[in-house]
């Protein structure tokens, strides 16, 4: 039997197992009744839940999945090297591969107080824009600080936090504690930065369903905005338009906490660029500024360093991670939260089901009836959550909606459970208590529920 025969109905086997337990589940109430990603969902509750491919990829198709994998966990090095399919890394960078910040494809850490950034990085600008109204990046450190640097070249620098404690009380007169985050750069490397420098942190994201969301329609989102409220319910949700490289022109962004990028080829693009330093065909231009002159006499790694075979690869991976199940919808504490969900008016933002549209390349994600918690759009979050740093259309107060689906498998799989764009919340409590603007009626109602309807929340979010 030839390999890919084999191959193909292995898949297949594994394919009729995963019905067979998912109709048991469903059964039996402890899974949801719509799994979380339809077809392409898959039943994983270990540290590898956000590891898997698709359920309905196959045969090749899964193949390059793997292939994929190789390239997302790889080390990249200094060049020149003998190893010239990974060479290229830096001259300065925050990391050497993409699984060193997506561990096990989730969620990055909140920083450690006082310790140099690890798990995070720091975006950076000025007031103004860049020709295309995105940020316009500090004219010696750009738009994000890179701590590490390859020998013979100082690092940006060392950026360290420390968290101020906000204390409240819930209705009931259970006591709660909130950490508010003030960010530093310590030693940098090439002088004074821009007096007005502005500054946001960011941890990144979990990679689950990324390409179920780029299979969402344009007009999925558009149907939901509501800029200036005309409905009254206090929602007023926006795109954001971002400068799309590859098109060169204005686009529907839809990835970042942002919403600043319009596609997962260029969210993995600019992730190369920043985070490693590695040129691409999108962004071919090295990542350091006229400033930082001893940059500029290291060797790269060819033209682009990140070719297009390895960089096809890492966005076919992106696109084709799967989202684990929903759990527990069987449980009555879980169903009571649900319940406080739709109550509390959580759903406008976090909307239960979208359905994706066709897409010719991958079938395997066209069609399905998803349930991420999200619409993708920007909200006002309130002046808690303001980072006075403008992105495109984005003010400091909006960030778009993140998905929910896969929230309660973070501590299994990355070993924490700090969450929002900073990571200042410790668990799905302080997350809610962080909302305000938009949310602020619905963080408030949260504060006067009895302990009971709390717990049920938290456990409802965590099942998704």
């Amino acid at each position: 039997m030839k390999p890919n025969e084999m191959m193909r109905r292995e898949t297949h086997r594994g394919m009729h197992g995963l019905m067979a337990v998912c109709l048991v589940l469903a059964l039996t109430g402890k899974m949801s009744a719509s799994p979380a990603g339809g077809a392409t969902t898959v039943e994983d509750v270990s540290r590898d839940a956000f590891t898997k491919p698709l359920a309905n990829l196959e045969g090749e198709r899964r193949s390059a999945f793997f292939v994929g994998n190789s390239f997302f966990n790889q080390n990249w090095v200094a060049a020149p090297a003998s190893t010239t399919a990974r060479d290229g890394l830096g001259p300065l960078f925050n990391t050497r591969s993409c699984s060193t910040c997506h561990f096990k494809d989730g969620r990055g850490a909140s920083p450690e107080e006082g310790r140099p950034f690890t798990t995070a990085l720091l975006r950076i600008s000025i007031p103004g824009s860049d020709p295309h109204g995105g940020p316009l990046p500090d004219p010696i450190y750009g738009g994000q600080i890179q701590g590490q640097a390859l020998p013979g070249v100082p690092a940006e620098a060392e950026v360290k936090v420390s968290y101020e404690t906000i204390s409240g009380t819930y209705s009931d007169g259970e006591a709660y504690t909130l950490r508010k985050p003030v960010y530093r750069m310590e030693h940098p490397g090439y002088g004074a930065p821009s007096p007005r420098l502005l500054m946001s942190a960011r941890v990144a994201p979990a990679m689950i369903g990324l390409g179920l969301l780029e299979a969402v329609p344009e007009k999925a989102l558009l149907d939901r905005v509501d800029p200036d409220d005309r409905d009254h319910d206090g929602i007023s949700g926006r795109v954001n338009r971002v400068w799309d490289v590859g098109a060169k022109a204005m686009a529907v962004g839809r990835f970042g906490w942002k919403s600043e990028q319009p596609s997962i080829s260029q969210q993995v693009a600019a992730a190369f660029q920043g985070d490693m330093s590695l040129t691409t065909a999108l962004f071919p231009d090295e990542n350091f500024t006229p400033g930082q002159e001893p940059c500029a006499s290291l060797p790269n790694g060819g033209s682009p360093e990140v070719g297009g075979k390895v960089f096809d690869s890492v966005v076919y991976y992106s696109r084709t991670l799967a989202v684990p199940a929903a759990r527990g919808s069987g449980d009555a504490e879980v169903r009571r939260g649900r319940e406080v969900f739709n109550e509390l008016r959580c759903a406008a933002c976090h909307v239960p089901e979208l359905t994706t549209g066709e897409w010719r390349e991958f079938p395997e994600l066209s069609g399905q009836t998803i349930h991420p918690y999200t619409d993708l759009l920007l909200h006002d979050l309130g002046e808690e959550l303001d980072d006075g740093r403008p992105v495109f259309d984005a003010s400091g107060r909006e960030w778009r909606t993140p998905p929910l689906w896969g929230l309660g498998l973070v501590p299994k799989v990355n070993g924490h459970n700090t969450l929002l764009h900073d990571g200042r919340a410790r668990g799905v409590a302080e997350a809610i208590l962080w909302h305000g603007g938009e949310a602020g009626p619905s963080r408030d109602q949260f504060r006067s529920l009895p302990k009971a309807d709390r717990e049920a929340l938290v456990r409802f979010i965590e099942s998704l």
